[in-house]
């Protein structure tokens, strides 16, 4: 490529969310935040003001759209802002690089590999010269598409979730480094036919813990640039959903040795990707929060979660706590405490903050979207807090129903921080058990419990895969399939990309 006699410039943009096509819920605008110029560049700590690598080259930002998971993207949205990068890059470049932000399971309507066709887009925009570096989710997919038409890709090495500043400041810094340098890397990629939830491949438990210090040493390694390993997203039905690794290098042998040593390192241990916690049915889960004295007991209600791509207002959890006669009474008079956080739903909330504090109230809530499992819930119980006003939710209402205290908002909020909690009057920590719509707890939650299990619960993001009923994966894939769908195996040889 043409060395340049000036700091690189480089352009910022991207379009990351998780989507469960598995979900009836679709992302519009409302769902997206969206940043462009400065304020996207001081986004990322490691390219604020006075940062080495912001002063390694001239970084403009052109426009990343963020949203927290959810169902699939309207097509006229995601086309929206396609265009919007494309004509931006035109206009404000010449580029040295691109840095591209996706998170790897955006699911549009009407496409089957989104962020493929972004980069491509990408690449129209800014010519076959300009190098472009991927930051990805780990529980992004890697299409061949994908791979192929950028020149560096990243993910994370900790789940869940823990490097995202760090695999985002890994994919800048290679793109400095090799814009500075020898150019575009050579590229091992292979797909392997596994495909898992993320609660059965965090890196506090083996093998993944294993697996992935394996891939922070083969990444730095004489002749590597990186190594990156994604688990693929579980609740897309499309053909590139599955497991995949890019070991990214200029001496080939290598980077294809270590590329197919990973890959079938990662499918000899597919049957011992275990659940992240102990898990069980709603009854299983009761009778084990009822029998013990760990304060809070939180359980992670998995089929719904909000951060996965569920539509956060199925009601099947819920509808079961309102008639579960250890939560009818309230405290005072002997009932064990419980708080469920939470339900969106819009006229619910506002209709129990018209009616605000210390009034009684009756409300259908719930299902307004996904309403497969199970229908609208009637809350009849005590309007105890209201809150406006909040940044993600909107309208905030607790509603005590005998000993369980229900969170009511305007719009879809995960509560993963004991400041969510405290904020609307809630004391978490002096609660019997915590219900909340998440997966893998989130580390200030996982901090706080001092016990909790995954809830084995229906929805858009079902912990269990086959009663989602894929079909278009194309292939054999571990667990839709078994052993004799592989024959002798699959075949884990990388291409040269």
């Amino acid at each position: 490529m043409t060395r340049t006699n000036h700091r690189p410039r480089i352009a910022i943009c991207g379009m990351a969310i998780e989507s469960s096509t598995f979900s009836p819920h679709r992302s519009g605008w409302e769902a997206f935040t969206l940043l462009r110029g400065n304020e996207l560049v001081r986004r990322y700590p490691f390219l604020r003001d006075g940062t080495s690598l912001r002063r390694e080259a001239e970084w403009v930002g052109v426009l990343r759209a963020g949203a927290l998971p959810g169902g699939a993207v309207l097509t006229d949205v995601y086309e929206t802002v396609r265009t919007e990068i494309g004509l931006a890059l035109e206009a404000q470049g010449p580029f040295d690089g691109v840095l591209l932000e996706i998170h790897g399971a955006m699911s549009v309507l009407g496409y089957t590999d989104a962020e493929a066709d972004l980069a491509r887009a990408v690449r129209a925009a800014v010519g076959p010269h300009c190098l472009v570096s991927a930051s990805m989710d780990v529980h992004g997919n890697v299409s061949r598409e994908l791979a192929g038409t950028v020149d560096l890709i990243a993910c994370h090495r900790r789940g869940a979730h823990e490097d995202d500043d760090e695999a985002r400041e890994r994919a800048a810094t290679n793109l400095v480094r090799r814009i500075d340098g020898p150019g575009r890397p050579r590229k091992a990629w292979v797909q392997v036919p596994v495909l898992l939830p993320g609660e059965k491949t965090s890196t506090l438990l083996e093998p993944a813990k294993s697996i992935y210090e394996d891939v922070a040493r083969v990444g730095a390694l004489e002749g590597v640039l990186d190594a990156s390993v994604w688990a693929g997203y579980a609740w897309a039905d499309e053909p590139r959903c599955r497991a995949a690794v890019v070991v990214m290098g200029d001496d080939e042998a290598v980077i294809t040795r270590e590329a197919e040593r990973l890959a079938r390192r990662y499918w000899d241990a597919r049957d011992e990707f275990a659940l992240v916690a102990p898990a069980g049915t709603y009854e299983e889960c009761l009778a084990a929060v009822l029998a013990s004295d760990a304060r809070p007991f939180v359980l992670s209600d998995t089929g719904d979660n909000p951060m996965a791509g569920g539509a956060g207002d199925v009601t099947w959890t819920l509808a079961r706590l309102l008639t579960e006669p250890a939560f009818a009474a309230s405290p005072a008079d002997g009932g064990r405490t419980a708080i469920y956080a939470s339900l969106p739903d819009a006229v619910a909330a506002n209709t129990i903050a018209d009616a605000g504090v210390g009034a009684v109230v009756e409300v259908e809530a719930g299902a307004r979207v996904d309403d497969g499992p199970h229908g609208p819930v009637t809350l009849r119980g005590v309007v105890e807090h209201v809150r406006t006003g909040d940044p993600v939710a909107g309208i905030v209402c607790v509603v005590a129903v005998g000993g369980l205290k229900v969170v009511l908002t305007e719009r879809r909020k995960p509560y993963h921080l004991e400041s969510d909690f405290t904020a609307i009057g809630l004391d978490p920590r002096g609660t019997d058990v915590v219900i909340v719509k998440i997966g893998n707890l989130e580390t200030e939650l996982h901090d706080m419990a001092e016990d909790w299990m995954l809830l084995l619960t229906p929805g858009g993001v079902d912990q269990d895969l086959l009663r989602l009923r894929h079909t278009n994966l194309g292939g054999p894939l571990y667990p839709f399939d078994d052993d004799k769908a592989f024959g002798d195996g699959p075949d884990l040889t990388p291409e040269l990309l």
